[in-house]
């Protein structure tokens, strides 16, 4: 347990250390208004919160910066709840009063205004794919050789995917194809698509198609990997900006692992409701040793769908980027929701 005095003073410097990114000395501590306390006396606590883990001190200076234990410790127990300004709720607000029919297009949107908002790189993930269903299918013509297969789900994700067209498949099979599809298939979750085309589909097929195996093999590969949830992104490079991440190479390791979807994915994604802090090492990867992740799950007509996530130094607002994850997180759920039961 840490005294009252403690948690003033550990508190004071991780206040000061987010806002200037240099170690924080007990001159510059005793100076505040909330702390009473000599700097002889703030020293004594400062060495006392290093030996306990919560502080550290650079080679370089004769200041303390907050450990990971310390940013822990923070965000447990000393953080208040952050009122979003007229400012940020007006941006979000405006996410939220555009007309966008497509689910897709409000979680990059999402993205974009979340790390407009932070200056931190925002993590979004789709709709999960195990609870959406077929809406519909569509099969266009964009060459003699190929067409794009296009799935619309019930929550408005799209799915695009070109595919070679066989030599022998004609204009009237496509769209035989495409009637099928949509018979046989709507409704159907998407992960047992391939499963259902191949028990069911697949011998309608061959009652009406000549060249059935074609379509088949056709299908077969436009359905061959149940993909995860989409990785959408906001503010790739805002890391750039910060000290921490002067080096080109760490902030390239970084960017590389970034595009890594199914890796993100994993990451990222949470099926718990509220918000998650995992602070530096927590995050268990080497190139996210700096960095903390908060994240928000959102929520379509009572379903889980997606997780929504901000990527930071350590050295992270964490009190803001709280209050704004948590903010958008409930008004996404909102919107999605009337899309979904528009639609």
């Amino acid at each position: 347990m840490l005294s009252k005095r403690q948690l003033l003073i550990l508190q004071a410097i991780v206040d000061d250390y987010i806002r200037s990114a240099e170690p924080v000395g007990s001159r510059s501590i005793s100076k505040r208004e909330d702390i009473t306390f000599s700097p002889a006396t703030i020293r004594n606590e400062m060495a006392d919160l290093e030996e306990l883990g919560f502080l550290e001190k650079p080679h370089s200076s004769s200041g303390r910066i907050p450990s990971q234990k310390g940013y822990r410790y923070y965000v447990d127990h000393l953080l208040m709840p952050h009122r979003l300004t007229n400012e940020e709720r007006k941006n979000i607000a405006a996410l939220f009063t555009q007309k966008i029919q497509q689910v897709e297009e409000v979680i990059q949107h999402s993205a974009q205004i979340l790390s407009t908002i932070t200056s931190y790189i925002s993590v979004v993930l789709g709709p999960e794919m195990f609870e959406t269903k077929l809406r519909n299918v569509q099969i266009i013509p964009i060459s003699s050789q190929s067409v794009v297969v296009i799935l619309v789900t019930d929550t408005g994700y799209v799915e695009n995917q070109t595919i070679h067209l066989p030599d022998s498949v004609n204009p009237a099979d496509l769209e035989m194809t495409v009637n099928i599809l949509n018979d046989r298939l709507t409704g159907v979750p998407l992960f047992k698509l391939r499963h259902k085309i191949k028990t069911e589909v697949a011998s309608v097929l061959r009652a009406h198609l000549n060249n059935y195996e074609l379509v088949l093999e056709m299908l077969n590969k436009t359905f061959q990997t149940e993909k995860p949830e989409k990785v959408f992104y906001g503010g790739k490079t805002n890391l750039l900006s910060q000290p921490e991440f002067r080096d080109v190479e760490k902030v390239r390791d970084l960017l590389t692992m970034l595009e890594q979807d199914d890796l993100m994915h994993q990451i990222i994604r949470s099926n718990d409701n509220g918000i998650h802090v995992k602070i530096g090492q927590e995050n268990n990867i080497e190139a996210f040793e700096q960095l903390s992740l908060i994240t928000a799950s959102y929520s379509i007509a009572g379903k889980h769908m997606g997780t929504i996530g901000i990527l930071g130094p350590t050295r992270m607002e964490y009190r803001r980027a709280i209050g704004v994850i948590d903010y958008l997180s409930k008004d996404l759920t909102k919107l999605l929701t009337n899309l979904y039961q528009q639609g």
